[in-house]
């Protein structure tokens, strides 16, 4: 069962000013993303981080989509955020899916300079997610959003 949320995640958000953030979301489950999106950038206002968003099919493409920005863009991130939601259904896709993007992005987190945060509901039903975007999980898109202004200040510091 999962907890109501990491209560102690909103204390000590560091000023990240300069930060910069790509968002990337599917379009799979809209009505589900499109809310984690909304939590995520209302985050990353309030610490005046700048974002971008990218937007792919599904789950599965958040990967290679992250990892093609950060070799291609021009304005390089300081981290990226995998919003998705994967609902189980009756075939083993689900298990599939939810394993190729946590390899994924456990392999960006690996291979690139910059954190991927992990974004991605993988839930049993439609209610576990909504419970996942401002009720009773918290908002994992906030939270999202505020692991990776940690992240971002965390990495920097290795460089000074």
């Amino acid at each position: 069962m999962a907890t109501k949320g990491n209560t102690a995640l909103r204390k000590g958000i560091p000023s990240t000013k300069d930060a910069f953030v790509v968002i990337v979301k599917t379009e799979w489950n809209a009505h589900i993303v499109n809310k984690l999106e909304a939590g995520a950038k209302k985050s990353l206002k309030e610490q005046a981080a700048t974002y971008k968003v990218i937007t792919v099919p599904g789950a599965f493409e958040i990967p290679f989509a992250i990892k093609a920005y950060q070799a291609n863009a021009t304005q390089k991130a300081d981290a990226f955020i995998a919003l998705g939601t994967v609902i189980r259904g009756d075939t083993p896709h689900f298990d599939y899916v939810c394993k190729a993007v946590t390899d994924g992005v456990v392999s960006l987190n690996m291979q690139l300079d910059v954190p991927t945060i992990f974004g991605v509901l993988t839930v049993d039903t439609e209610q576990q997610a909504m419970e996942r975007i401002g009720g009773i999980h918290g908002h994992k898109g906030e939270e999202a959003a505020i692991t990776a202004l940690k992240m971002i200040t965390l990495n920097q510091s290795f460089r000074k």
